[in-house]
């Protein structure tokens, strides 16, 4: 039987080798947190850089109006995939242009304590669940104003848990940077009121063939309580809309509006 012996000089080649061959999985070991650590804070200077812009977004939203939300560029993404020419009906105004009773029906439906609250109504979300429990689903969002403002100008419709996480960071970024009467301001001028038709002006005379300042009491209403479905009702009309339009019309006297 042959045996192989190794001679000194090659005994000095191989120690390096075999030391680094080693100490492979101990460097490999030591490069995983420090990758993971990088990943972490590129990770992290994506979010503030994130937020750093939407904060300037909203500096400048103190004072301008966007072209088109979040929201409205979708719906037109999707109309220009049937017509490459689908244009939206949109015309924002100012605050004193929108009829008083526009004002008082939106709060009436969609946030009774929008005065009082710093962008979340703790007891409309707390009856909002318990109303989903007992139904087995989201029968209810508990959404306000300021909520419903922020997903529409920046995100998108999608539900879940990062979406909802990164709507809540942009209502107090929204509420701290902003009065609540600029908030009510965009709401009205960016909600959307029927199939391309964003923003009270556009709303008013598509529905009603006047313009917002003109809107009575029991058409403003109306308007509010087609804006959880907007799309459907427009050129529908149910009984639970009517049904509802009037329990609207009985609340707006107690509802209190910004200005």
């Amino acid at each position: 039987m042959m045996t192989m012996t190794i001679s000194p000089t090659m005994q000095d080649q191989l120690t390096p080798a075999r030391a680094a061959l080693d100490a492979y999985p101990v460097m490999k070991h030591k490069q995983k947190p420090h990758r993971t650590k990088q990943l972490l804070l590129v990770m992290l200077a994506l979010i503030i850089g994130w937020h750093g812009w939407m904060l300037v977004q909203l500096f400048v939203l103190r004072i301008d109006n966007p072209e088109m939300s979040a929201f409205m560029q979708l719906a037109l993404d999707e109309q220009r995939i049937q017509n490459p020419k689908a244009v939206l009906d949109h015309l924002p105004i100012d605050y004193n242009r929108i009829s008083t009773h526009l004002k008082r029906a939106v709060i009436a439906s969609e946030d009774a304590r929008f005065i009082q609250h710093n962008g979340f109504d703790w007891n409309g979300i707390k009856i909002a669940l318990e109303k989903n429990f007992e139904a087995r689903r989201v029968k209810a969002g508990g959404s306000t104003i300021s909520q419903q403002l922020a997903k529409n100008l920046f995100l998108s419709g999608e539900r879940s848990l990062l979406r909802k996480a990164e709507e809540a960071i942009i209502t107090v970024m929204l509420e701290l940077m902003l009065p609540k009467q600029r908030i009510l301001e965009l709401y009205l001028n960016y909600a959307e009121w029927g199939n391309g038709i964003y923003g009270a002006e556009a709303a008013a005379r598509h529905h009603f063939g006047v313009p917002a300042s003109k809107l009575t009491a029991w058409q403003a209403a109306r308007l509010a309580a087609i804006l959880p479905n907007p799309r459907f009702y427009d050129g529908n009309r149910t009984d639970r809309m009517y049904q509802k339009s009037e329990v609207i019309l009985h609340r707006m006297s107690q509802a209190r509006i910004p200005g």
